[in-house]
C-alpha cells in the first residue's frame, strides 16, 4: 500500500499543473519582444549630413529669393542712383544717394515740382570720362548694380526738377525775377540760398509728351537751358525719365522725404493764356 502511494503522488507531480513545483507545457516561457528590435539605427554621420544638406538648401532658397525680388524691385518698382554733381544743391548734394519710384511715369503723373531721375536726351553730359577701375572691379559693380545692391551711378543718367509739362509756356523772367509757367509767376523756395531763378532769358512752349527740367542750383545746371537749340527746345521726352525721386536715403544724417512743393505750383493755369 505503501509504495502504491509513492507512486501515485509521483505519477501526479509529473502531469499535474496544479500541484507545487508543477510547471505548465509551454516552460520555459517565451522572452518578451524588446522595443525597436528588427529596426536599423541611422547612424550618426548620416544624420549630419542630412542637417547640413537641410540647412544649405534652405539657405541657398532664401538667397536666391532675395535675389530675384530684389531685381523685380529694381525693374519695375524702386531703384537707387548716386548723385554725381552739385546741380541740385541745396536740395541734393553731391554724393547723395536717391530711391526712385519707377511707376511715375506710368500708374502715377509726374507733377510740376517733382525731381526726377532721366536718360540723358541729347548728348547733354558729352563724352564720359574712362573707367580706369580694374575690370573685375568693373564687372562685380555692374553686377551688384544690376540685382539691386547698390546705386545706379550717373552714366548717362541726370537728376533735375520739372519746371514745365507738355503745353506748358515756361519763361523767364517777371520783373522781380521770377520764372513764369503759363503766365503765372512762381516763388521757388527749393532754390539754393544766393542763386537767381535763372540768369539766361527764355520763353519756350513745352511740347506735349515733355517735360522742361531745371536744376535748383540754377547758376551751376546745365539744363533744359542750356539746350533751347537741340530737338525739342531742351524739353526732354517723358519716355526718358526713369522715375520720380521720393526720398533722399543717404547719408543717414540727412535722411529726408523728397516731397513735391505743390503750393509753388498751386496758383498755375493749366495752359498759357
Amino acid at each position: 500500500m505503501t509504495t502504491d502511494s509513492t507512486d501515485g503522488g509521483a505519477h501526479r507531480g509529473d502531469g499535474a499543473p496544479g500541484e507545487s513545483g508543477a510547471m505548465p507545457p509551454s516552460y520555459p516561457p517565451r522572452a518578451a519582444p524588446q522595443r525597436g528590435r528588427g529596426r536599423r539605427p541611422a547612424p550618426v554621420g548620416d544624420a549630419g549630413t542630412a542637417r547640413r544638406g537641410g540647412w544649405f538648401r534652405e539657405t541657398l532658397t532664401v538667397l536666391v529669393s532675395a535675389l530675384v525680388l530684389s531685381v523685380l524691385i529694381k525693374t519695375f518698382l524702386a531703384q537707387a542712383f548716386y548723385i554725381p554733381s552739385g546741380s541740385m544743391e541745396d536740395t541734393l548734394e553731391l554724393g547723395d544717394r536717391v530711391m526712385v519710384n519707377k511707376l511715375a511715369p506710368g500708374p502715377f503723373e509726374l507733377d510740376r515740382g517733382d525731381v526726377v531721375v532721366f536718360v540723358d536726351p541729347n548728348d547733354w553730359l558729352g563724352e564720359l570720362p574712362p573707367d580706369t577701375r580694374p575690370a573685375w572691379q568693373r564687372t562685380a559693380t555692374e553686377l551688384l548694380t544690376w540685382i539691386g545692391l547698390l546705386p545706379q551711378d550717373a552714366g548717362h543718367h541726370l537728376i533735375k526738377r520739372i519746371v514745365g509739362v507738355g503745353g506748358d509756356t515756361v519763361e523767364c523772367c517777371d520783373a522781380e525775377g521770377r520764372i513764369m509757367v503759363n503766365g503765372e509767376p512762381v516763388d521757388e523756395p527749393y532754390l539754393k540760398d544766393g542763386t537767381a531763378p535763372s540768369e539766361t532769358d527764355f520763353a519756350v512752349t513745352v511740347p506735349e509728351d515733355h517735360v522742361w527740367l531745371m536744376g535748383d542750383n540754377r547758376s551751376n545746371s546745365a539744363d533744359s537751358r542750356a539746350h533751347l537749340g537741340d530737338p525739342g527746345g531742351g524739353a526732354v521726352p517723358v519716355k526718358n525719365i526713369v522715375g520720380r525721386a521720393f526720398v533722399l536715403l543717404w547719408p543717414a544724417d540727412r535722411i529726408t522725404l523728397l516731397d513735391n512743393p505743390e503750393e509753388t505750383f498751386a496758383d498755375v493755369p493749366e495752359k498759357a493764356p
